[in-house]
């Protein structure tokens, strides 16, 4: 098995060391399971993102003070807790509930600057992130779309040539200097986007076969936190490139 999703990977339910065993006396992995656990998750998010959207902007329309705690300290505390549930799986009932509170203020606050920015934007991501979500889900399930090994690996690799744009990306804003054209709002900085939303989207198909692959094989009953995290992750930054690409697109016009 392999995911494109970094949170997902080969090993996930492969490498569980002992715990595994003790885990599955308590029961085993299940796919209702998961996708409880994937609503809860998705339900914490949105209360704090609500939370922090109502708090983004002053009663004079100004970006509060606050905002930039929102954002930080929901994108940093986000990656920490990230990483500590992709370390420690068995964390994963405690770590990704707090993963989807912490992450739900970084969304809130970058969401109500878009809005802010371009009126309606934020419905319309959301609508396009469900509405990519159900439909691959759809697809996976009907057979229409098949997560080969070789689809994996394409995807997988694409995955980590994104991460490493954005890592150059980041480390060359620290010194003053910006990636020509992806950043953008032309043709090309729009294909890019584009391209990312369509990687990213791909990623939730590997992470369906991922997941069934663990139901299939008994993995551990606190798995179904872990895959629910995963599916998370890749929804959150589905929904943030449909917001980038969006803007580009509106701010064209």
């Amino acid at each position: 098995m392999r995911s494109g999703n970094p949170v997902l990977k080969e090993s996930t339910f492969l490498d569980l060391g002992s715990g595994a065993v003790v885990a599955r006396d308590a029961g085993a992995m299940t796919l209702n399971g998961t996708v409880n656990k994937t609503g809860f998750l998705l339900l914490l998010t949105v209360l704090t993102a609500a939370f922090a959207w109502s708090r983004a902007f002053g009663a004079d329309g100004e970006i509060a003070p606050g905002f930039a705690v929102y954002v930080w300290g929901g994108a940093i505390g986000g990656l920490v807790l990230a990483m500590v549930t992709a370390f420690k799986k068995q964390w994963a009932p405690v770590t990704a509930p707090l993963y989807a509170l912490v992450e739900g203020f970084f969304l809130g606050a970058i969401s109500a600057l878009y809005n802010h920015l371009y009126q309606g934007i934020v419905f319309q991501a959301v609508l396009l992130t469900f509405g990519t979500l159900f439909t691959l889900l759809f697809a996976y399930r009907s057979g229409l779309i098949k997560a080969t090994e070789n689809f994996k690996l394409g995807v997988a690799a694409a995955t980590g040539g994104i991460f490493l744009v954005y890592l150059a990306s980041m480390a060359l804003r620290l010194f003053g200097v910006n990636i020509p054209f992806i950043h953008d709002s032309g043709l090309i900085g729009i294909g890019f986007s584009l391209f990312v939303v369509v990687i990213a989207a791909l990623n939730l198909v590997l992470d369906f076969d991922f997941i069934e692959s663990g139901v299939e094989e008994g993995a551990p009953k606190y798995m179904e936190w872990y895959g629910a995290f995963g599916l998370l992750v890749a929804l959150v930054w589905l929904y943030v490139e449909f917001l980038r690409l969006l803007s580009k697109l509106q701010s064209r016009n």
